[in-house]
Formats: structure tokens, C-alpha cells, sequence
């Protein structure tokens, strides 16, 4: 791996905090550790000696996000932090008691410090790595937990949890509101294509950086995330570096704003066509597109759009890396009676053909006048690695209002796209007079299997993603730095967001390949 310049391994942290560490040096730090708590999900929190439940000091609130003074341990919830800061002067920095992450209070967001996570760190090392002796437990109770040691906490974990998680899992810092970036990192970096792909370093980056002489180059952050993720280290990696690049990339986005995590995986894949088709000099459109992004993600639509006069039909094919899906909640009478919606019933949503109103009339070809038609999307192609967006923001122009839609969603691990192929939905419509289907792929596989499920928590304005990823027949739960065991029961009552399936024959396959590696390595 190349070295890199130093300025770009981490965000440069907030003034107030600057100054806090100026003034105090670690001693906040310090005396935190007293209070650190791993769950046992894995997450370490911090746990108030003095209460049970942690309230906040101006409302007596219990629920919603509450922060812990780093100066006087005062509790205050996210709607009074601020009023506490600006009674008492040098106040100005606190800890997200559910998460343990920094917050600036003036800044109004989270903050980075390397030096803080390594205490964080540290004692979820101490409490929650599995099958530790009795011995190795009061051997760690007895050592004193500074920044000193944290480096041989950290070595020590990562000879334990090579034994504990498979290859590949590794947390990844929260740099302040990222945890959008995190979430789909984890999907795209376990995606076998992609990983293949840069695992095999068919994107070379020291010919890329001799050839093109960027400064930050897209793909080449993508391979070294991939490297380090893959490497066997199993402390939480901060992809700063990848950060920075993406902010080239999208000058648009670059804020440390929580952003959407379905348009930050669009502009991650456009980022890597663009780079690609600039590598291979290609100036094919993306339903030819030989780039690892269209690739692995790549699908075709076909649209039918029917005159209701005539009959005649119109045909077109749109590329596509995503299908967004509309949570069928109106339209389905189970949905209505259970209050849920089923994964196939969005998919029949779809797929259903609509009517378009008396005022969307278009210019019918054999009528050759404006016409009431009808259309219908179904798939032509599929691609290896299928992304299913469920749409849950919903925004209103006429009220001017945004919401989230927090309906559950029931979807299966295992999926049979066969009914959403324009062949099978042209020939439910006209019966077996059609046998020719333009740009389908017949060869491809409709069967997918899951691997990857991002999921949404909290309000619109203020909501938290993480990533369940399916590895050897386990879900793992990667929420940011912190990794964890889960049941499929989780996975399936979370509020999903993004599904990533891949075809079953590329996800066996990839799954011994990677068992294979795993396996070598551990000689």
C-alpha cells in the first residue's frame, strides 16, 4: 500500500474541541473510562454511576438522544445541550451517551478525535470480545486503561477476533454524521464483483498515479479501503482519505451533513464509470459500459406505453443500477389488515401496469393524435448484484413538507425475480404469441440471495443507518466502528432501506473463494 500524505488521515477536528484538549489535555478523557460500558451487542456506552436512568438535568427527560458534559458530567438531552453550554462558560464539548461519540455543542454536530477513540476503543476491547478465560479477564481488570496501552489492547484483539469474524468485517469511524458513507461502503465493499475486482488490483494505483498524476483518485481509495478492510486487521479503519475524494468527486455534497445514503451510493457508482470510461477511453452509454460499476450493477428497464384507443405500443429500454421501489401500503389489502408490506407486492407495484391521466396524453403513432395511454415498467436485464431502494422519504411540493415513512417492510433472503422479467410480464398480457424479447439476457439468472441490508432508524431529520451483512451463513451487524453478531430476526424487523442480492450462483461461488482465502491466510 502506498504511503499517503498526512494531512488527509483524518478530518480536522472542530476549534472548541482543539481548545478543550489544549486546556484539559486527556484528563476528560481519562476519567471517562470509568464510565465506559460495552453492551452486549457490542456497543460501548456510557453508564452514569450515580442513576439508573439517565435523565437530563433541565427537563428531567429520559428518551431521545442525551449527552454527558465532558467538563461537569451534567446530563442534557439534544433540545437543552445547548442551553447548558451557554450558562456555563468552556462547556462547549460533550459525549452522545447511547453511542459514545464526541459532539460540539456550538457546532451543533459530532466531531472526530483519534485520541477519544482509542479510549472508546480500548474498553470495548476490555468488555465484549467472546471466549476470554476467566484468567484474561482479571488479568485485563487489573491494567489501567491510558492512551499508552491502547495500542496493545488493540494487538491483542485483533489475534482473538481473527478466530471470531470472518474475513473482510471491520467497523469503520464515524467522522462526524458519515454513518450514511459507512453504511454503504460495507454493502459495496462485500459485493462480489466489486470486491473481486479490487482484490485482483484490475485497478492498479500506482499506474494510475503515474499515468493520470491525480491528487485523489476515486477508484484508487476504493482499493486501498478494500485492502485495509480485507487485511486482517480488525481495529475500526477511518476512511477519511476515500472522504476527501468523494468530495472531489461530489463538490455538491461535500459537507459533514448527514446526506442521503441511496444518493450517496448513486454518486459512488457514478464516480467509478466516470473514472473508468476515462481510463478505457470508452464513450459507450452505460447499458454497454464495461466499467466494474455497470458491471456489477448494472440492469435494463423496458417501458410499454400502450394508446387505450388503438393498441399500439411503444417500447423503450432504460439502463439502470437500482430499481426504486414504492412501499405498497394503499394498494394492497394485506398491508392495509396487517400493517406491513411484502417485498413481491412492491415488486408487483412496479411492474402493474398504470393509466396515465387525461392530462399526461401522448402522441400516439398510429393514431397520429394525442392519446390517453397506459404504461407499464418491467425488467429486460438483470444484473449480477441487484440494489432494491425502498422508498421511505416522502416530500409533498403542495404541503411543503417531508416525513419518513416508517412502515415494515417483509422481504426474503432468498428471491425469484422470473415474474418481473419483461418476458414474463409481456406474455401474461398477449399469452405465448411473443417469444422475442430485445436486450434479455435469457441466459442470466433470475435467483438471487441476499447479502447485504441497510436500514434506517429515527426521524427524517435526525435518523442513524446501519449495514446487516450475510457472511458464512451469519448476519453481522456493522454500525459504524462497532460489529456484532445478530440474528436473521433482526435483520428481517429492521427498517430496511437498500437490499443488495446477488445471483446464487456468483454468491456460493464467492462465498468458498473467500473461505479459501480466509483459510490460507490463517495458516
Amino acid at each position: 500500500m502506498c504511503l499517503r500524505s498526512s494531512s488527509y488521515t483524518s478530518p480536522k477536528p472542530c476549534k472548541h474541541l482543539a481548545d478543550y484538549k489544549l486546556r484539559h489535555a486527556f484528563n476528560g478523557y481519562d476519567s471517562l473510562q470509568n464510565c465506559l460500558k460495552t453492551t452486549p451487542i457490542g456497543r460501548t456506552r456510557v453508564d452514569n454511576h450515580n442513576t439508573k436512568i439517565p435523565r437530563c438535568n433541565f427537563c428531567n427527560g429520559y428518551q431521545g438522544r442525551l449527552y454527558i458534559c465532558l467538563m461537569c458530567s451534567s446530563i442534557s438531552c439534544s433540545t437543552h445541550i445547548l442551553l447548558h453550554t451557554q450558562s456555563k462558560s468552556g462547556h462547549e464539548v460533550a459525549i452522545d451517551i447511547e453511542r459514545s461519540e464526541l459532539y460540539c455543542c456550538l457546532c451543533c454536530d459530532q466531531v472526530y478525535d483519534p485520541d477519544f477513540d482509542k479510549v472508546v476503543v480500548s474498553e470495548q476491547i476490555k468488555g465484549s470480545c467472546p471466549g476470554r478465560s476467566n484468567k484474561r479477564r482479571r488479568l485485563d481488570s487489573g491494567m489501567e486503561l491510558d492512551l499508552k496501552k491502547s495500542k496493545q489492547l488493540i494487538a491483542m484483539r485483533d489475534g482473538r477476533a481473527k478466530s471470531c469474524y470472518p474475513l473482510g468485517l471491520r467497523g469503520l469511524n464515524n467522522l462526524g454524521n458519515t454513518c450514511f458513507m459507512n453504511s454503504v461502503l460495507q454493502a459495496l465493499l462485500h459485493a462480489p464483483p466489486l470486491r473481486n475486482y479490487f482484490l485482483s488490483d484490475h485497478h492498479n494505483r500506482d499506474e494510475c498515479k503515474r499515468r493520470y498524476g491525480e491528487k485523489l483518485c476515486l477508484l484508487c481509495e476504493i482499493g486501498a479501503l478494500v485492502s485495509a478492510m480485507f487485511s486482517g486487521d480488525r481495529s475500526p479503519y477511518s476512511p477519511a482519505q476515500f472522504l476527501y475524494s468523494w468530495w472531489q468527486h461530489s463538490s455538491n455534497l461535500a459537507s459533514y451533513e448527514e446526506q442521503d445514503a441511496h444518493e450517496f451510493f448513486i454518486s459512488v457508482l457514478d464516480g467509478i464509470h466516470e473514472k473508468e470510461s476515462k481510463v478505457r477511453n470508452s464513450s459507450k452509454d452505460d447499458g454497454d459500459c464495461q466499467c466494474i460499476a455497470h458491471r456489477a450493477f448494472s440492469g435494463s428497464l423496458r417501458s410499454d406505453v400502450t394508446c387505450t384507443i388503438c393498441g399500439f405500443t411503444s417500447t423503450t429500454y432504460d439502463p439502470c443500477v437500482d430499481i426504486s421501489l414504492n412501499l405498497d401500503t394503499v394498494n394492497s389489502s394485506a398491508a392495509e389488515k396487517t400493517g406491513l408490506s411484502t417485498l413481491s407486492g412492491c415488486l408487483n407495484l412496479f411492474t402493474r401496469a398504470e393509466r396515465l391521466g387525461s392530462d399526461s396524453k401522448l402522441h400516439c403513432q398510429n393514431c397520429q393524435e394525442l392519446r390517453e395511454t397506459s404504461k407499464q415498467l418491467s425488467i429486460s436485464r438483470l444484473p449480477l448484484v441487484l440494489c432494491l431502494h425502498i422508498k421511505r422519504f416522502e416530500h409533498s411540493l403542495i404541503r411543503k413538507t417531508s416525513r419518513k415513512i416508517d412502515q415494515y417492510l417483509q422481504f426474503p433472503f432468498a428471491l425469484d425475480m422470473t415474474p418481473y422479467l419483461s418476458s414474463s410480464i409481456v406474455r401474461s398480457r398477449f399469452g405465448n404469441r411473443i417469444f422475442a424479447f430485445e436486450c434479455e439476457n435469457t441466459d442470466s439468472s433470475a435467483e438471487y440471495e441476499i447479502f447485504a441490508v441497510i436500514a434506517h432508524s429515527g426521524m427524517l431529520e435526525s435518523g442513524h443507518y446501519v449495514t446487516y451483512l450475510h457472511v458464512n451463513n451469519q448476519w453481522y451487524k456493522c454500525d459504524d466502528a462497532w460489529i456484532c453478531e445478530v440474528d436473521e430476526g433482526i435483520v428481517r424487523a429492521s427498517q430496511c432501506y437498500m437490499l443488495f442480492y446477488v445471483q446464487k450462483l456468483l454468491y456460493y461461488k464467492a462465498n468458498k473463494d473467500l473461505s479459501c482465502n480466509a483459510s490460507v491466510e490463517s495458516r
